[in-house]
C-alpha cells in the first residue's frame, strides 16, 4: 500500500490518511505530482469491480486503490475540461476522497463508475466558485485569464486546439459541451445536474458548438 502522499494526489486532507500504509520504495512519489492518466489497460470486468467496491466499503484500502486506479484518467479529464488545468488535481483529489467517505450510500443500483461521475459533477459544481476565488488570488497579476484545458497528456496539435476551444467556451456553455459531446449525458440529465431547463441545455450547446467551430476554422 501506499503512504499518504503516494496514495492521493495531494492528500493534503487529513480525513482520508489511512494509518499503517506503506510506501513501495520505487512507486513512492512523495514530493512529486501523482500520475493522473489511470488504468491505460483493458478495463477491469464488472464483477471484480462490484467486489472491489463491497471491499471499500468495509475499509479495505487496497480494494479502493484498484478502483482509484481504474478510474481516476476519466474523473481528472472532466474535471480538468469543466474547470481547467489549474485546479483539476485538487478536485479530482477530493472527489476520490468524497467517494471513500460516501461509499456505504452506493446502493448498486447503477454501475460504480456512473455513481463516481455523477458525484463528480456535483462536486464540480459545488467547488467551482471556491476554487475560482482561490486560484485568482493565488495567481494574481500571473495572467488567469488565459489558463487553458488541455488534456493530461498531449498528443497532436488538434488536440491541444480542441482542449483550448473547449476551455475558452463560457462556462454553462462549457458544461453543457462536456457533458452532452463528451460525456454522454441526455438533455435531461444535464438539465437536472445543472438545474436549468432542458431548453437552456439545448440552446447552450447549440451556442457551444457553433464557437467552437469558429475557433477551430
Amino acid at each position: 500500500m501506499w503512504c499518504g502522499p503516494c496514495w492521493r494526489l495531494r492528500l493534503r486532507v487529513r480525513r482520508f490518511q489511512p494509518d499503517g500504509l506503506r510506501c513501495r520504495p520505487k512507486q513512492c512519489t512523495k514530493g512529486k505530482r501523482i500520475e493522473t492518466r489511470g488504468n491505460l489497460g483493458q478495463r477491469v470486468p464488472e464483477h471484480f469491480e462490484q467486489a472491489d467496491v463491497r471491499r471499500a466499503a468495509d475499509g479495505d484500502h487496497a480494494a479502493f486503490e484498484r478502483l482509484y486506479r481504474e478510474h481516476v484518467g476519466r474523473i481528472h479529464a472532466l474535471c480538468i475540461r469543466m474547470t481547467g488545468d489549474d485546479v483539476a488535481e485538487d478536485l479530482t483529489q477530493e472527489v476520490f476522497i468524497r467517494a471513500w467517505n460516501k461509499l456505504g450510500t452506493f446502493k448498486g443500483d447503477s454501475k460504480f463508475g456512473t455513481w463516481l461521475h455523477r458525484l463528480a459533477i456535483n462536486h464540480v459544481l459545488s467547488r467551482r466558485e471556491t476554487l475560482r476565488r482561490r486560484q485568482s488570488h493565488r495567481a494574481h497579476g500571473e495572467g488567469i485569464l488565459n489558463r487553458l484545458a488541455a488534456p493530461v497528456r498531449r498528443s497532436s496539435g488538434h488536440a491541444m486546439d480542441l482542449e483550448k476551444a473547449i476551455g475558452e467556451l463560457p462556462e454553462r456553455a462549457r458544461d453543457v459541451f462536456v457533458l452532452y459531446d463528451v460525456e454522454g449525458y441526455s438533455h435531461d440529465e444535464i438539465a437536472e445536474s445543472l438545474g436549468v431547463s432542458v431548453g437552456t441545455s439545448k440552446s447552450q450547446l447549440h451556442r457551444a458548438r457553433m464557437l467552437m467551430r469558429k475557433h477551430l476554422d
